[in-house]
């Protein structure tokens, strides 16, 4: 046999024209695999020798490739664009080795871009007039700040507390602040009532807390364990009274309606859905070493696979009056969720129409997740489900539902989670590119290796391997090839 390359550019998923015909009429579903069986070909066999395996992906489909930009929110900056910048940006110049010395009034009068956006952190002070509309998280974010302290804004977004990104900022100091950082100005910990999480999850990012299945758990069984499902949050995770909570239902087409969880879950017919759901992000790990992309530093595992238990999206609308025949050019579903920052921006997101009210109702409003109520880092009390899509659409700790004619104008529906040719990157994407690049929905078939293990060495013959996949759709598959550096091998799906 031969040894198993890296990249497994040539694996393929087939499926026939008859499973293409029934794809639209098979509802969204994505689901796992237990094991493949893969048996090397005539020219392999004749060769006895040990084989190294290689953990990878494999992939049919449109995907992300490695040389594709996804951008995550807030995940970095670019300091070839900062140094540019950074004479710009300092409007007065240090004398005998010292900085000026600005009062906190000083930094207040300059809070718009006609007299310059000054801002303070830990008793320094910075002009970043040049960079407000180059941050990736859109100027109106440091607009917020103008004039005062970003500290409490770092706090809540804290992936800017890196060695990099505070190299940049110091390409935009201009003095010191008079006194120095206040210590009664002390920012309290927006993370500081996070939820207790299992130590065997891959931790890729603290705060916000994200963290990756470990590879053993993805491979193990079609449903991944509640406490090791994948965890991807963008805010403080809120803490919610399950006696207070109420879900707002409103928009074009529809009569303003509140609902209690007891009014969900007593109103409705209870429906489940197995599905997997995955991060966009997911497997960039694998980009990065062909070429640094943007982005927390998925591996395999910021995706699960589970049983979601709640009530049909379109019942809830119809509910609240929407008529499909009579819609009035409604084309979307808005969500907004519980989660939000310092400003009070919470987190939302939006689906077309047609996927929210499809005739195999698959989208849900879950409140369970394999046969238990909903974890607090999932989207207690209640969550969105959106088989088949991107995982960010899936809205957690769901607050509100709003039918329009636009798409969510949220951060994460504009300006995120969006992908770009590999010519676009942070230093020349712009907001035309924003706007003009669709919104990630439709996940495109993924599946990965779990056994045997990246490197694992193994005689040559018929080996099991476990691993997972995921469909946007319910696609048979009919059959499996798995690419080793010279040749494909059939792989038998069990």
């Amino acid at each position: 046999m031969k040894r198993l390359g890296r990249s497994l550019n040539s694996a393929l998923l087939h499926q026939s024209r008859q499973a293409q015909r029934t794809a639209s009429a098979a509802p969204s579903q994505t689901q796992f695999i237990r094991t493949l069986s893969v048996l090397p070909s005539q020219a392999g066999a004749e060769k006895q020798h040990k084989q190294a395996w290689t953990q990878h992906l494999l992939r049919l489909g449109l995907g992300l490739g490695a040389g594709a930009s996804l951008f995550a929110a807030y995940g970095g900056f670019s300091s070839s664009h900062c140094e540019q910048q950074a004479s710009a940006g300092q409007t007065k110049t240090a004398q005998s080795g010292s900085r000026p010395i600005y009062s906190e009034d000083d930094v207040a009068e300059h809070a718009t871009k006609d007299t310059g956006v000054w801002v303070t952190y830990q008793g320094g002070v910075y002009d970043v007039t040049n960079w407000v509309d180059q941050h990736p998280g859109g100027g109106a974010r440091i607009m917020l700040a103008a004039g005062g302290a970003i500290d409490p804004f770092w706090a809540m977004y804290a992936q800017h507390k890196t060695a990099e990104v505070r190299k940049i900022l110091e390409t935009y100091r201009i003095g010191d602040l008079e006194g120095g950082a206040d210590p009664s100005k002390q920012v309290a910990d927006p993370y500081a009532n996070e939820p207790k999480r299992h130590k065997a999850l891959l931790v890729r990012s603290a705060k916000p807390f994200n963290a990756e299945t470990p590879t053993d758990a993805l491979g193990s069984g079609p449903s991944t364990p509640n406490e090791l499902f994948y965890v991807r949050n963008h805010l403080p995770v809120p803490h919610v009274e399950p006696a207070a909570y109420s879900l707002r239902i409103e928009g074009e087409g529809l009569r303003h309606v509140e609902l209690s969880l007891n009014d969900l879950k007593t109103k409705f017919k209870r429906h489940s859905v197995s599905a997997a759901m995955q991060c966009s992000g997911n497997r960039r790990h694998g980009m990065n070493e062909v070429k640094k992309i943007q982005g927390l530093d998925w591996d395999i595992g910021a995706i699960g696979s589970a049983e979601w238990s709640g009530v049909k999206l379109r019942d809830v609308l119809r509910y609240a009056g929407f008529d499909e025949d009579n819609s009035d050019g409604v084309a979307h579903v808005q969500f907004e969720g519980l989660d939000s920052d310092i400003s009070g921006t919470c987190y939302g997101a939006s689906i077309p129409i047609d996927k929210a009210m499809g005739s195999h109702g698959d989208v849900i409003l879950a409140f369970s997740m394999n046969g238990r109520t909903l974890s607090t880092d999932h989207g207690f009390p209640l969550r969105l489900v959106v088989p088949g899509v991107t995982g960010a659409r899936s809205v957690k700790w769901l607050s509100r539902i709003i039918t329009s004619k636009e798409e969510s104008q949220a951060h994460w529906q504009q300006h995120d989670y969006k992908a770009f040719s590999p010519g676009v990157t942070m230093d020349t994407v712009t907001e035309e590119d924003w706007r003009s690049a669709p919104a990630l929905q439709e996940s495109p078939v993924t599946s990965a290796i779990c056994e045997p293990a990246n490197g694992a060495q193994l005689e040559e013959g018929t080996e099991e391997v476990a691993g997972q996949w995921s469909l946007p759709r319910a696609v048979p598959l009919l059959l499996g090839a798995l690419s080793t550096d010279d040749h494909l091998s059939s792989a038998h799906l069990s």
